[in-house]
């Protein structure tokens, strides 16, 4: 099974542009392309979140729009750029969001179980997962403890060392690794919100974040550096589930040289 991860592609009103000057709408358009291009294809896409950039109605239908020429089946969460209600309207008709609550779900169909998680906190940058939500989780996971399981969030649960981002980032944290390492069968734990791929070991497995999109959170651990963005090269990256476990890859969006037979690329250096 392969798992195609996108994240944080801040969708905002056709022809507009984020901050002025990021067109997220033709950076998601060149994602879509790259993602039908992929050999073999994938059997999903998972979207971590900030799918569009302040919530509204008309940014999901945007989004909804970008998102069409998917092959492959496309299942979403919320960031903290997100809106709950119109998000659930705009994929409602897709099968998989609660009618109502938080935006919880596992998706049982492929040979990899998919946990989503809603972490959203209306209005605020950082995330948590209340006792509520936390409950839904322990049981979702104790439903099927055999099954491989990937669990999709928006904000990572470890400190990454961007300051400012981990200032926005999840709420105790803690509660949330203890249920996970309760569970075996999580093979990783897929997030966004950070628009960089950082990875560190967590209760027992692996969590990481996805690039963007579109712009990437400049990469600097300096103490009280501000947070600015790059044009870095967009990204995604791809899980790979062959039987022993879960093999995640980073890759990059663009037209670069090559492919080169190996031997002939070094005649050339």
């Amino acid at each position: 099974m392969l798992i195609a991860q996108i994240s944080d592609p801040h969708i905002v009103p056709p022809g507009a542009l984020l901050y002025g000057g990021v067109d997220t709408a033709g950076f998601l358009r060149r994602a879509v392309a790259a993602l039908n291009a992929l050999e073999p294809p994938p059997d999903i896409v998972v979207i971590t979140g900030d799918l569009v950039d302040k919530g509204e109605p008309a940014e999901y239908d945007h989004l909804r729009a970008l998102l069409a020429p998917l092959a492959a089946p496309v299942f979403v969460i919320p960031g903290n750029h997100d809106s709950r209600e119109p998000l659930r309207a705009a994929f409602a008709a897709d099968g998989y969001l609660p009618g109502d609550g938080f935006l919880n779900y596992a998706i049982d169909d492929f040979p990899v179980r998919l946990i989503a998680l809603d972490t959203l906190v209306p209005g605020e940058g950082g995330g948590e997962l209340c006792a509520e939500r936390l409950l839904w989780l322990d049981r979702a996971l104790a439903a099927a403890p055999d099954r491989p399981t990937a669990v999709m969030m928006h904000h990572p649960p470890f400190a990454t060392g961007i300051e400012r981002m981990d200032r926005a980032g999840l709420r105790e944290p803690e509660a949330f690794g203890a249920i996970i390492a309760r569970h075996g069968q999580v093979e990783r734990i897929l997030c966004g919100h950070l628009h960089r791929a950082i990875e560190r070991r967590f209760a027992g497995t692996v969590a990481g974040t996805a690039p963007s999109t579109a712009h990437q959170i400049r990469l600097d651990i300096n103490p009280g550096a501000p947070l600015r963005f790059m044009f870095e090269p967009p990204g995604y990256q791809l899980h790979l589930w062959q039987g022993g476990g879960l093999v995640s890859h980073t890759a990059v969006f663009g037209d670069w040289p090559g492919p080169y037979p190996l031997r002939a690329a070094a005649a050339a250096v």
